[in-house]
């Protein structure tokens, strides 16, 4: 490894300035910082805390985090073919088990590489015509995007928004950090309201089709692939219970079915600290007493009002969105009240949304991007009540 540093480093010579490849100085510092702990440290006088631990590694980290969701959304994408095309009839066998997972495995790949080479593509133009370092915020942005959006929805459309998103939500406001809006959900919006007949607010995602060379066939007469929240805006009673939402096998975006996988997750951020858990826990509290509320007073003929609070906290992308998008460090609150207020409001948010307008069954992506918007002022009003407090003492002495 330490001959492998010493070759890299020799080669990085010609990135340097007056270099032979110094033009590509943004390329080669990406993937040095990437692969290897940088050795640089703070240079002005004052007191520093020195560690390796940079940005990227907290990135991936929050990847590392999403890895559970992936893999059993790439599983239940299989599943859900292989339930549409009648494939399950006789029961899951090994052999099926292996083919759900492969068929979801080459359904999803696509997804990743269009987000990844998209998304990293203007990131890398960007950074090299500014003569600036790479930023690393896409690691987890490209991760994000193949899973909150429909298994079904063409790739050149995820590639078209992926870019807007990228440009008009990022580098518009300066790159990583700048961002008032979660790039991954304003993906998500774009495609929602761009091409709303393939973004239905919260599409199956059963694909019937061949998928690189795999069988497609055709769906069994019946079925249906409908989520439950879908099913609750056209006025059909969901008939799945707590467990079934919480194991995942249902259909939905790829990453966002599975509670265990996403709690998995959780349980990673939180033991690193990557994620505050104020805002991850008040996201939840925020949907429980709303949806209670909505219980006790809602009307009788509104099936989402109706809708135990309980399973409003497993359905669609609540669970995901509260885990790894309100925590999104750079567009969510910053104060450690705010984060409370704001987690809490999401929540409220997300099932207003849900009983109050099916036309956008989900509410969640929603509720995060308003949030979005109103988290600097939720901290400038936590700063300046502490601050007129300490005046108020102030003047008391």
């Amino acid at each position: 490894m330490e001959k492998f540093y010493q070759i890299w480093k020799k080669f990085g010579k010609n990135f340097e300035e007056g270099g032979k490849l110094a033009k590509l100085s943004s390329f080669y510092d990406a993937f040095d910082t990437f692969l290897f702990t940088p050795q640089t440290t703070a240079k002005a006088n004052g007191t520093h805390i020195h560690d390796g631990n940079d940005s990227k590694r907290t990135m991936i980290i929050v990847v590392l985090a999403l890895v559970p969701a992936l893999l059993f959304g790439m599983f239940n994408v299989g599943y859900q073919h292989l339930l549409a095309t009648g494939q399950l009839a006789a029961g899951m066998t090994a052999a099926l088990w292996w083919k759900a997972f492969g068929f979801g495995l080459l359904a999803v790949l696509p997804y990743i590489l269009v987000s990844y080479i998209v998304g990293l593509g203007i990131e890398f133009t960007v950074a090299q015509i500014k003569h600036e370092e790479v930023a690393e915020g896409f690691l987890v942005t490209g991760f994000l995007i193949p899973l909150i959006v429909p298994i079904n929805t063409p790739l050149w459309m995820v590639a078209v928004a992926t870019a807007f998103a990228v440009i008009f939500a990022k580098e518009v406001f300066g790159g990583t950090g700048y961002n008032i809006f979660n790039v991954a959900l304003i993906t998500r919006a774009f495609l929602f309201f761009a091409y709303p007949t393939h973004m239905t607010g919260d599409e199956p995602f059963v694909r019937i089709g061949s998928t690189w060379g795999w069988d497609g066939g055709t769906a069994v007469d019946g079925f249906s692939g409908a989520t439950p929240l879908t099913q609750m805006a056209t006025g059909t009673p969901v008939e799945l219970g707590f467990w079934d939402m919480a194991n995942g096998l249902i259909p939905g975006s790829v990453g966002e079915t599975c509670l265990w996988a996403i709690l998995l997750g959780a349980l990673l951020l939180l033991c690193t600290g990557v994620a505050s858990w104020k805002t991850m826990l008040s996201v939840f509290v925020g949907g429980a007493c709303t949806a209670w509320l909505f219980n006790q007073f809602g009307s009788a003929d509104n099936l989402a009002a109706q809708y135990p609070w309980y399973m409003h906290l497993v359905s669609g992308g609540f669970a995901f969105g509260a885990v790894f998008m309100a925590t999104d460090p750079v567009t969510s609150a910053r104060t450690e009240c705010g984060k409370w207020i704001y987690g809490f409001l999401i929540g409220l948010v997300a099932v207003l949304v849900r009983v109050l307008n099916p036309g956008y069954p989900e509410g969640m992506m929603l509720a995060i991007l308003l949030m979005n918007a109103f988290a600097p002022l939720i901290d400038w009003c936590v700063v300046q009540v502490n601050i007129n407090k300490r005046l108020k003492r102030g003047a008391a002495k």
